[in-house]
């Protein structure tokens, strides 16, 4: 049976077919199409292997891969990368780079989510992007107002978006420069679709997520809501992929890095190679913990928050939060049950 590696850009793909033994078959570049590389796998043995890198638009290359009854094997191109080792770098050398790697049994591959969950996870990544929006035109508007002395007109006002907030503003615009305030109002203009963009992808969100078991065991989570159970939920995927609640902690970029050497043990910074969208869901609800440590002091995370902060500040204290809840959600969807308080007195950051 032969393997087969696409080293894979925008508009085309390099494929490099061989035997297990290293003899090439067939190398050529193929123009990306509908049906394409579906066409050209064709001609090969049904079940071979099939390694492609985790490029922006894998997608529909897996699914052509599984089409023509293939097996895809997703590739982290990162370290796919390193132990490669290559000085040069051309498509040729990519693909067969794979193909190495393939006969070796060294191939670093990644979970390919099934289309279900590709498919779901585009609502809270979609919102992710329109909240990130949403932060950036507040500060601009705060900036203008800042640059002119006109904070001061929002003094005892905790949010100038809200409702007080918004009727001071129309009365603070009036003093800024003829053509500020005009900008000013296309970016208030913009500001109010995008709220209403959120707005419908959560009504959406919790149309399609909010009877699945997952979120709801999920949400009984400390500071873990409704949107962190859903970005949580859906990019876990299938739990059993995880041996232990350690390697979720890593996948979910809660871990810091260990240098040890020499006797001596230093933990920097947390990993930055990681699932973002769960990093930012864990970090979400750690800075909750923080927020809000006073009104649960009795909590397990408040109390673990207290504990680091004292010593290393508060930046790694939620950190060593969003650790345990990611720990915590590795037990809960294993085991199908509700979170609970740890028993245990001892606060530890690993404990569940």
């Amino acid at each position: 049976m032969e393997i087969i590696a696409l080293d894979a850009h925008k508009r085309y793909s390099y494929v490099c077919v061989q035997k297990k033994d290293g003899r090439v078959l067939c190398e050529k570049r193929i123009n990306h199409s509908k049906g394409a590389i579906k066409q050209f796998l064709a001609n090969w043995t049904a079940g071979a292997n099939v390694a492609v890198e985790t490029v922006g638009n894998w997608y529909w290359i897996v699914d052509e891969i599984e089409q023509a009854g293939m097996k895809p094997k997703l590739v982290h191109a990162h370290k796919a990368k390193m132990m490669l080792g290559s000085i040069n770098k051309t498509d040729k050398l990519d693909a067969r780079g794979l193909n190495r790697l393939q006969r070796t049994g060294t191939l670093p591959t990644v979970w390919i989510p099934p289309g279900e969950i590709r498919d779901y996870r585009e609502l809270p990544r979609t919102r992710m992007v329109f909240a990130n929006l949403r932060t950036r035109l507040k500060n601009r508007i705060h900036s203008v107002f800042d640059k002119y002395g006109l904070h001061t007109d929002f003094d005892g006002i905790s949010d100038i978006f809200g409702k007080q907030g918004r009727t001071q503003m129309v009365l603070t615009i009036k003093q800024l420069p003829l053509e500020t305030r005009y900008t000013l109002r296309c970016l208030l203009r913009e500001l109010d679709m995008v709220e209403s963009q959120i707005q419908r992808i959560e009504k959406r969100m919790r149309k399609v997520f909010s009877k699945t078991e997952q979120v709801s065991r999920l949400m009984t989570l400390p500071g873990v809501g409704f949107i962190l159970a859903v970005v949580i939920a859906n990019e876990i995927g299938d739990i059993s992929r995880f041996a232990t609640a350690q390697r979720l902690a890593s996948y979910a970029g809660t871990v810091p890095r260990v240098h040890s050497s020499g006797g001596h043990t230093r933990y920097g910074k947390l990993r930055s190679d990681v699932n973002h969208y769960l990093k930012w869901a864990y970090s979400e609800a750690g800075n909750s913990t923080a927020v809000n440590h006073k009104r649960f002091p009795g909590r397990h995370t408040s109390m673990l928050y207290r504990r680091i902060r004292e010593r290393k500040g508060h930046a790694k204290a939620v950190g060593a939060v969003g650790r345990h809840l990611a720990e915590a959600s590795f037990w809960i969807l294993t085991k199908g049950v509700d979170y609970k308080e740890p028993e245990s007195k001892l606060v530890s950051s690993t404990a569940v």
